[in-house]
């Protein structure tokens, strides 16, 4: 777990995005790491039957990133052995109508899984302090003019908080994942997205425009998640540079969590289990 607590951020104090590595040291051995997180998804499944026959508490996976950072990715990987009956994913995209007309949490909090189950969020309510924030995008809201003035960054980060510990309260740990790639790596992604025709279609006109905003993302990035990360909702800020290692970290982080939840399948009152004795004897004299 050394490698992970390297990542993680509680609140405890603030932190510069800029100290955090995106690729892994160079004496990482990617064999090893690959070998580990193999054995990090066998794990995760066993947990994941636990979970949802207990049914007693809620996992959700936040990914936030900048375009060509990896999270689709790295979603398709870390949950590829687990049971497609106990996860929900979710990909925020930009809100419609409906959504618009309600508070911005609104469209997570219905989406949050039953206790028992896991969801991931692609993209999330986060949105609304990144995009929204860059883009000054609450100048134009169909609000009341008084929900438009002052610090509104900075109330969403006190309901944003309030809602995560709402929602421990209430059975669900939320586990939130910025996977940081750097901007070098970003040019090649976009490059190869253009350069190779069965990429094509992952890149648009907006992923360069929004490039041109790097700084400024990064800057409400860095505050979102000094402003909203505790001991019971992390934020990890994940190295996206190497596909490989993000998909360690990451399932690393599941396991850890796993770990505290610590599941455990459901133990049959006494009666219930002489009645199942009971039909076992049934069935074993069936004719």
């Amino acid at each position: 777990m050394n490698d992970l607590k390297s990542y993680v951020v509680k609140g405890d104090s603030k932190i510069k995005l800029k100290s955090f590595a995106t690729k892994p040291a160079d004496d990482v051995n990617k064999e090893k790491i690959i070998k580990k997180t193999n054995a990090n998804l066998e794990r995760m499944e066993a947990f994941q039957d636990r979970l949802y026959s207990e049914g007693k508490e809620g996992l959700v996976l936040i990914f936030q990133a900048m375009d060509a950072a990896g999270k689709d990715s790295t979603i398709k990987n870390v949950m590829s052995g687990l049971n497609p009956q106990g996860i929900d994913v979710f990909s925020f995209k930009q809100p419609g109508l409906e959504e618009l007309s309600h508070d911005f949490l609104w469209r997570a909090s219905k989406n949050f899984p039953i206790r028992g189950k896991m969801a991931i969020f692609n993209r999330s309510y986060y949105e609304d302090v990144l995009v929204v924030r860059v883009h000054k995008l609450y100048e134009n809201f169909k609000m009341p003019e008084r929900c438009k003035h002052g610090d509104i960054i900075g109330k969403r980060y006190e309901d944003i908080k309030n809602f995560e510990r709402y929602q421990y309260n209430n059975g669900y740990r939320i586990l939130k994942f910025f996977l940081n790639v750097s901007k070098e790596e970003q040019k090649k992604r976009f490059l190869e997205r253009i350069d190779l025709k069965i990429k094509n279609w992952k890149f648009s006109e907006s992923d360069v425009k929004e490039r041109a905003y790097w700084n400024e993302y990064m800057k409400a990035y860095e505050d979102a998640i000094n402003a909203t990360a505790t001991k019971n909702s992390p934020w990890y800020v994940i190295p996206a540079d190497k596909k490989w290692y993000t998909r360690y970290l990451v399932s690393e982080a599941i396991v850890d969590v796993f770990k505290k939840i610590a599941p455990q399948y459901p133990v049959l009152p006494q009666a219930a289990q002489d009645n199942l004795q009971k039909d076992k004897e049934l069935l074993l004299n069936e004719q």
